[in-house]
């Protein structure tokens, strides 16, 4: 999985003396979080609304109004910016993205060419989709665990026994980090089936398998958050 194919492509940008007022309300208007900061078409730097408000003058301020308006539009993204930020190319995985953001605690990343030209952005958000992608948890409601051996044909020997009760597998994931000497855990999404064939499966797989767990979950009824009414 490369980050071309998840990144938020054409990405707004700022120059680098931009006041933060003007980065402010392009975060608003386009619902982002954060912006790379550009000298020349090159990126030089990045600015987070975190930023913004550490930098912004605090409400128990005496500046009226006025005052207050004046110093935002005076100070520049160049300011505040972090600069010479870690970058990614469109070639490089997903997975080496999410590491570095884990690792240096960001949930950003600019996307750059050769030229240090800005042509992405992929984000924490973005992660998620890929990790959803991958599971096919929108296809397949059912998830099986198993504390599987890790040995030659261990996988095709599970996958046998699923096809031979026609369970039409849509993901596979392995981990080895909780598995113990010599075993792995694998999880495997499968499409869903009635319960008596769901039973019947699983009463063949435990014969030669540990079953770690069965789950059942349905995500078309999540709650989600609806847009507050604007006044």
């Amino acid at each position: 999985m490369l980050v071309k194919e998840w990144m938020a492509t054409k990405p707004i940008t700022v120059e680098e003396n931009t006041s933060i007022m003007k980065a402010t309300q392009l975060m608003k208007e386009h619902g982002i979080r954060r912006i790379p900061v550009v000298r020349k078409n090159k990126l030089v730097g990045i600015v987070s609304d975190r930023d913004v408000k550490e930098a912004a003058p605090s409400k128990a301020t005496s500046l009226d109004v006025h005052e207050l308006y004046y110093l935002l539009s005076e100070i520049k993204v160049k300011d505040i910016m972090t600069p010479d930020p870690i970058t990614l190319r469109e070639n490089d995985s997903v997975e080496k993205a999410a590491v570095i953001m884990l690792e240096n605690k960001i949930s950003g990343l600019p996307v750059v060419n050769d030229k240090m030209q800005v042509t992405g952005i992929i984000t924490q958000s973005d992660i998620f989709k890929v990790m959803i992608g991958i599971t096919g948890i929108y296809r397949g409601p059912i998830q099986l665990g198993f504390d599987l051996e890790d040995r030659p044909g261990a996988l095709n020997d599970l996958l046998g026994v699923l096809g031979a009760h026609e369970a039409r597998t849509v993901s596979i994931s392995s981990c080895q980090e909780h598995g113990g000497p010599g075993r792995r855990q694998v999880y495997v999404r499968i499409r869903d089936m009635d319960d008596a064939d769901l039973e019947k499966l699983v009463a063949s797989l435990k014969k030669d398998f540990r079953v770690l767990y069965v789950l059942r979950e349905d995500v078309s009824d999540i709650p989600r958050k609806t847009p507050k009414a604007s006044s």
